[in-house]
């Protein structure tokens, strides 16, 4: 029977029913990323309140129900009677792409550009409250889902009071239809309400965590600006430089750059375009980045620290220890899709290239000695990239399925990536089990002898020459990263799963640490493209006395059991290496029983920070990080 295709096939999407079928268009995701970026929303638009110079304080809140609240002293959301015949209110929280944000008289810069956000917000929550504080009295709507929960007389909201300040409060509870027993994701919130309070010196962001374990009461203001962020993601590595500050405006758009230089051959770059962190980059960055090269080019040919003869720096010479901030606000940016992750706005790159052109030379001329420390990081890194192409190419150049010749690599059949992952196996014993263990049709294995180098503290030439390192790039196939250049090719990856396969105890749990460092120093799209993985062996193995044994993987699980358990035997396993062939397949490396943890970064600048911290030379800030969070970690005992 033919199906009939005509006018009565084409599905018209009321109202807000379209964010609800297809969530993901608007938010990313359903897991906790798409809870917190309801929460971002809100936020957001107290944020632009803020730029629009009628907001100095907002408080947020996650409450012990899972709900939250975002309050700010701005001007209060319009209630009054729209062209439409409701308040305006109804009309922002309910129709997508209405909002004062096309407004130019109402917001001179939004982050909110497209005006979506409130009404999405309202889609995707079980229920909502919104007050607003405006005119002298205080207005209340409700709504269920994105739809009105409350009739209106004559289209407007009823009054619930009376107040002399100004402000709006929105309550909302992410919809488990939705999102599932995903909740909010403190951490996360935590780092954007603190980059927020960096990019506006002049704002006060309160935040409070109601929920059970977890009460907590903050208040982030950075009255040094990004100044104070420079300082903070800098802290724990030895500077070179001072923090090099400037600003300027170009064809309407106002750019604030801070920069500062570190003895590493790392580079992070931070770009922001109305307090929106676009995480993918964009034309704010390529103005900067090319300017900036053209400039320290310019001045090593003038200082000679260039020949006639030598070629140019190259971009990432110039950047090599650099950390920078580059924040824009774009009266019209053109973000890619609605999570704002790249900027597209070809203005913006030429609004960052005239500023840099016009200030940077101003403060290097007045700070010769800084300079020559910044053409001193672009000559090292140059120097070491030059000395190292060669074994480079011979580390990279070898046919697609040749391995090193020592051996250790335990190829699968399959060629297909798609279907191949690798298990990362510490120590010959555990190693052995798993290569009897494997399925080698798509399992491969590679043990590794002990600890790996720790590049964080390692100068490029150690990581390099280091056996394991050139092992599992050579076997990966797709190169690496880092701050000389770029080799890295993630289309030639082997493997579709990377799996570090480590005891469940310390030193398995400090052979993890450094392989997921060299991964996210080195190769850090297999991070962010999904492909690396932790595996959980179990802790135990219960022997009843009648039915059947059961692996545990922690000792919650062991409670639990011993509640309903009375006489049974415990196997407690210290290593890979005491599991057979057969109890490693069953527990660790069979897909259809295992457990793995897929390893995320969702905030890029917190996990570079940490890494410094947590695996640089500087003791006492590592210190004084594992005795403040010391309470946070859990024992195995």
């Amino acid at each position: 029977m033919k199906e009939v295709y005509n006018a009565s096939s084409i599905t018209v999407l009321e109202g807000l029913e379209a964010v609800r079928r297809r969530p993901g268009m608007y938010i990313g995701s359903v897991d906790y990323r798409g809870v917190n970026h309801l929460m971002y929303e809100i936020v957001d638009n107290a944020v632009d309140e803020h730029l629009a110079g009628f907001c100095s304080r907002i408080e947020v809140t996650i409450h012990k129900d899972g709900s939250a609240t975002v309050k700010d002293n701005g001007r209060g959301v319009p209630v009054d009677l729209h062209e439409k015949g409701v308040s305006a209110e109804r009309v922002i929280f309910t129709t997508l792409h209405a909002g004062g944000k096309f407004d130019s008289n109402s917001y001179k810069v939004s982050g909110g550009l497209h005006g979506v956000g409130s009404s999405v917000v309202n889609a995707l929550s079980e229920w909502m409250t919104v007050k607003s504080s405006v005119g002298g009295a205080v207005y209340a709507d409700r709504y269920k889902r994105g739809e009105p929960d409350q009739e209106l007389e004559k289209g407007m909201i009823p009054m619930i009071g009376k107040s002399k300040k100004t402000g709006t409060e929105i309550s909302f509870f992410p919809d488990p239809e939705i999102f599932g027993h995903h909740s909010f994701k403190a951490s996360s919130i935590k780092s954007r309400l603190h980059q927020t309070a960096y990019l506006n010196p002049t704002l006060t962001i309160l935040f409070v965590n109601e929920r059970e374990g977890e009460q907590e009461s903050l208040e982030y203001h950075e009255p040094e600006g990004i100044r104070g962020y420079i300082k903070e993601l800098n802290q724990g590595k030895e500077c070179v430089t001072g923090i090099i500050a400037y600003s300027g405006k170009e064809d309407g758009i106002e750019v604030d750059v801070c920069l500062q230089f570190t003895r590493t051959f790392e580079e992070t770059i931070l770009g922001y375009c109305n307090n929106i962190y676009t995480a993918e980059g964009g034309m704010h960055l390529t103005g900067f980045k090319n300017r900036f090269t053209a400039i320290m080019n310019s001045y090593a040919r003038e200082l000679g620290v260039l020949k006639e003869k030598d070629e140019n720096f190259t971009g990432a010479d110039t950047r090599n220890g650099m950390t920078a901030i580059i924040s824009i606000r774009h009266p019209d940016p053109m973000f890619e899709g609605q999570t704002k992750t790249k900027l597209g706005s070809a203005d913006a790159a030429k609004a960052t290239a005239a500023v840099t052109a016009e200030q940077l030379p101003v403060y290097l001329d007045k700070n010769l000695d800084e300079l020559k420390e910044m053409l001193k990081c672009a000559t090292r890194s140059a120097t070491v990239r030059k000395n190292q192409l060669k074994n480079k190419e011979n580390l990279l150049g070898k046919s697609k399925y040749s391995f090193d010749s020592n051996g250790k690599l335990a190829n699968c059949e399959s060629r297909d990536a798609s279907k191949c992952e690798i298990f990362i196996v510490e120590g010959d014993s555990a190693g052995g089990s798993a290569k009897t263990a494997r399925n080698r049709r798509y399992q491969a294995i590679l043990p590794i002898r002990g600890k790996i180098l720790n590049v964080e503290k390692a100068s490029m030439d150690k990581v390099l020459a280091n056996a394991e390192i050139k092992t599992m790039i050579n076997a990966f196939g797709c190169g690496f990263s880092e701050g000389l250049g770029n080799d890295f090719d993630i289309s030639k990856l082997r493997y579709d799963k990377i799996i570090i396969m480590a005891d469940a105890d310390v030193d398995g749990a400090h052979i993890s640490t450094l392989l997921l460092t060299f991964f996210y120093r080195f190769m850090p799209e297999l991070i962010s493209e999904g492909h690396v993985y932790i595996a959980m062996p179990p802790l135990y193995k219960t022997i009843p006395a009648r039915g059947e044994a059961e692996y545990l993987y922690d000792d919650e699980a062991l409670a639990k059991y011993r509640k309903s358990h009375r006489n049974f035997k415990l196997q407690r396993y210290k290593g890979l290496g005491e599991m057979d062939a057969e109890q490693l397949w069953e527990t660790t490396m069979n897909p259809e029983t295992r457990l793995l943890k897929q390893i995320e970064i969702d905030d890029v600048q917190s996990a570079d920070q940490l890494t410094s911290l947590l695996m640089g030379t500087e003791v006492e800030p590592r210190r004084n990080y594992i005795q403040e969070n010391a309470v946070y970690a859990t024992l195995d005992v």
